[in-house]
């Protein structure tokens, strides 16, 4: 396996293995709470920079054969995927600003507001995690490359279920309070406002969404730079 393929085996391994399994406990057990988040953070880190790095490494190698495309996606389909991987972004930069009951460190405080679903929360109660299923669900609209899709669909799948593994623990921690959390949210995004539980507030969203909107407009614009590849087609 290439460098690409060991990063994102290595991504899994430790989100899916140890992040929601009884290890992690076992670990947090051995060394503490914090310096597991912070040493789980590190190690993620490094896992995206190698992954980016491989990318780089396969875009560079025409004959390496996870280069080699499944399917050839319709030019109609970029209009669709430009809208997921825009909100997506959005929608996971203004949860990054919003703490609340599944924000890391948040978890217990969040549930002690005086409404605890405000702003982007209101949409989802997990921004960031669908904001990266709908980013990942946008780029397979438009990237056939057998490593496209290895990517983007294995970050979109473990988005989702992430959102359920923190819904178990959120209810195992604290029943009572995460039942009242639930009533007025939805896993899936605008679910909760659509069945009438909530409603949409811009206004609480406020400057975290502009500034949501502005960081995905600017990974957009540099999107060659970084990646190799136009965000957008000419």
């Amino acid at each position: 396996m290439n460098l690409f393929a060991w990063a994102l085996a290595g991504f899994v391994l430790i989100h899916i293995g140890i992040s929601a399994t009884g290890l992690r406990a076992r670990i947090v057990g051995a060394i503490g709470e914090w310096p597991y988040r912070g040493l789980f953070s590190l190690v993620s880190g490094a896992l995206l920079t190698a992954l980016i790095i491989g990318i780089g490494q396969m875009r560079a190698d025409p004959f390496d054969p996870l280069n080699a495309p499944l399917w050839d996606p319709p030019e109609w389909l970029r209009w669709p995927a430009y809208v997921l991987v825009l909100f997506g972004l959005s929608l996971a930069f203004a949860g990054l600003f919003t703490p609340g009951p599944t924000f890391v460190g948040f978890e217990k405080k969040g549930l002690e507001r005086a409404e605890p679903a405000y702003g982007v929360l209101r949409i989802t109660r997990h921004p960031f995690l669908w904001g990266v299923a709908l980013w990942g669900a946008g780029h397979l609209l438009v990237n056939g490359e057998r490593f496209s899709l290895m990517l983007f669909g294995v970050l979109a799948l473990m988005s989702v279920y992430g959102a359920r593994s923190i819904d178990r623990k959120g209810a195992a921690r604290d029943p009572e309070g995460w039942e009242k959390f639930e009533d007025v949210t939805s896993n899936a995004p605008f679910v909760a406002i659509v069945q009438g539980r909530n409603r949409l507030s811009l206004g609480e969203i406020g400057w975290r969404g502009l500034v949501g909107v502005a960081i995905a407009v600017m990974i957009a614009l540099l999107h060659r730079q970084f990646f190799g590849v136009a965000a957008f087609s000419t």
